[in-house]
This record gives structure tokens, C-alpha cells and sequence, in this order.
């Protein structure tokens, strides 16, 4: 089991409650990097719209969805055939196809020039909608969630606020087919690492994600219904020295007899600006925690991870 905590507590005007929550959530991600969250702002109703829409895209024929595949979007938009995307290390692509909700700017924000404009399935008007919808509650839960690490690191409380406001953010959609033959060597998602500040899933439809613990040991994980599961991304293991742990996680084949039964996962990937710099915080460096990154931006270390892992040329 992975620590759970209930974001109602942070949120409210009870200041002991909202210093446990801050305590529990900064030692969890100190240990194992990941959290059980309740009383988060995405609604159930959205979250089950979602689901279903997801599952109507990616049931239609290729030959429909492979419109939405884009040439020279990198995958950042719209949809990404099967195979595509490996773990960081490895050649081989994992057994899963997904889609790219982006960040939709409001205003005159000049980095409205950075993204690529959102797609939408002329088949499926609900799938767009429900999916802006999410993408807009698990940021902003996102937000309470990073307030509360700012607190936990002994920095002001809004410190990554316009940070994160207008980030380069991703919700995807991804679906794991059912396996009909004996895979060589692929698994759904290989051991990997995430690339953002801070990751949230929604429930998936079915088991396969797990964890590796201190003891190395790998740990099964399914988030409950009302519940995002919230783990630390390699950006802000980068920016605290290390102090908070970017866990390493998969999702696993199912055994044979559940071959037939696909999966589906929709994580949000909350990431900054794009300048944003992730060099090492003040506060997480000491004589016993000297530096161990050298300095870049946001978007450097993003471009370079994409690359690394297939997405990007």
C-alpha cells in the first residue's frame, strides 16, 4: 500500500490539518514517491465521461484514428500508433497506443506560440470536451498539490504557481490492447521514470501498474475509484537534489488467462513553463547533499527526454 492523503485537508481552514497533510505528503515523496489522493477536483462524472470516450476512440478502426496521427507534431497532439513510445534505454516499443491533450492558453500569454494547437475527433465531439475538462481539474488539483511541496521544502507557498501556469501539461489517454500472441520481450509500459514535476493518474480499468520500493522490490498498485494516484516526476527530483524520489514504476502484462482484456489509463503529466529553470534549490543543497545536476531549463530537459524515449528525432 502507498500512503494515502485527502486534499480536502490542505484546502481547508483547519491550520493542524493542512501541516499533517503537508508532513505526510513530503515524507511519502521522500520515501517512495508516490501518493494516494482523495478529495481531489476532478469530478467522477468527468472522469467516467472520459473513460468511456477514450474507449469508443480507440475501438474505431485504424484507418479513422490514424487521421489524427499527425506528421511533425512529435506526438505532442492528437494521437500516437501503437508501438511508438519505449522506456528511456530500450529499442523496443511498448504494447500501448495513446492520445495528446495540450495546454489551452487564455489571454496574450506570448508562450501560446511554444504549443501546437489541441486535435479533435470529428467522430467523437464528447472525447475533446471531457478531455479539456479533466485536463483543467487535475491541473488545478496539481497546483494545491505543488503548494503543498513548496511548504514541505521550506519555500513560500505559491512558489511554483506561475511556474506551472501555462505549463507545457499533458493528459493521455492510453490504451493497452488485449495480447494476442506471446510477446517477446515488450511489456504494456516498460520501468521508466517520469519526465514532469509531478504525475496524476486516474483509476486505470484494470491492474498492471507497479512500483519499485526501496527494498527493490516491485510493488502492485491500483488507485481507487475516488482516488488519483500522485507520484514525483524526474523534474522535481532534479529540482530538490534529490530529496524527493522519482520512483521507478512499469505496467505489467496481465497473466495469460486476461490476455483478452484491454486496459485503459489516462495519466495527467503536469510539467512548467518551458523556462523554467530546474537547477538544484538552495535548500536542498548542504555539505552531506552537494549538487548533483548541472543547471538547465524546462524545456531543455524536456526536448532531451523526448528524445530519448522515441518521441522526438
Amino acid at each position: 500500500m502507498i500512503p494515502g492523503v485527502d486534499l480536502r485537508d490542505f484546502m481547508g481552514d483547519d491550520p493542524v490539518k493542512k501541516s499533517n497533510f503537508v508532513e505526510k505528503l513530503g515524507k511519502a515523496y521522500e520515501d517512495i514517491g508516490f501518493v494516494a489522493v482523495r478529495g481531489h477536483l476532478l469530478a467522477d462524472e468527468t472522469s467516467s465521461h472520459l473513460y468511456r470516450q477514450c474507449e469508443a476512440f480507440f475501438n474505431m478502426p485504424y484507418e479513422q484514428k490514424a487521421k489524427y496521427e499527425i506528421a511533425g507534431l512529435h506526438g505532442q497532439r492528437g494521437y500516437t500508433s501503437f508501438g511508438k513510445e519505449h522506456a528511456k534505454g530500450r529499442n523496443e516499443g511498448d504494447l500501448k497506443e495513446f492520445w495528446h491533450f495540450g495546454q489551452t492558453v487564455i489571454g496574450d500569454d506570448p508562450i501560446k506560440e511554444e504549443y501546437p494547437k489541441n486535435v479533435f475527433v470529428d467522430e467523437l465531439p464528447d472525447f475533446g470536451k471531457y478531455g479539456i475538462k479533466a485536463y483543467k481539474d487535475l491541473e488545478e488539483t496539481g497546483k494545491y498539490l505543488l503548494r503543498a511541496i513548496a511548504l514541505y521544502l521550506g519555500l513560500e507557498e505559491t512558489y511554483f504557481d506561475a511556474k506551472i501556469h501555462h505549463g507545457n501539461s499533458i493528459l493521455r489517454p492510453i490504451y493497452y490492447p488485449p495480447i494476442t500472441d506471446e510477446p517477446k520481450s515488450a511489456v504494456r509500459a516498460a520501468e521508466h521514470e517520469d519526465i514532469n514535476l509531478i504525475t496524476l493518474l486516474m483509476g486505470a480499468s484494470a491492474e498492471g501498474l507497479e512500483v519499485l520500493n526501496r527494498q527493490n522490490q516491485w510493488v502492485a498498485i491500483t488507485a481507487l475509484p475516488e482516488q488519483l494516484v500522485v507520484n514525483v516526476g524526474d523534474m522535481l527530483q532534479r529540482l530538490t537534489n534529490n530529496k524527493l524520489k522519482s520512483t521507478t514504476h512499469r505496467v505489467v502484462n496481465p497473466p495469460r488467462e486476461k490476455w483478452s482484456v484491454p486496459r485503459y489509463s489516462i495519466p495527467f503529466f503536469l510539467h512548467p513553463r518551458s523556462e523554467m529553470r530546474l537547477d538544484c534549490l538552495s535548500v536542498c543543497v548542504d555539505e552531506k547533499h552537494p549538487v548533483q545536476y548541472e543547471p538547465i531549463s524546462g524545456g531543455e530537459y524536456l526536448n532531451e527526454r523526448l528524445k530519448e524515449i522515441g518521441l522526438k528525432k
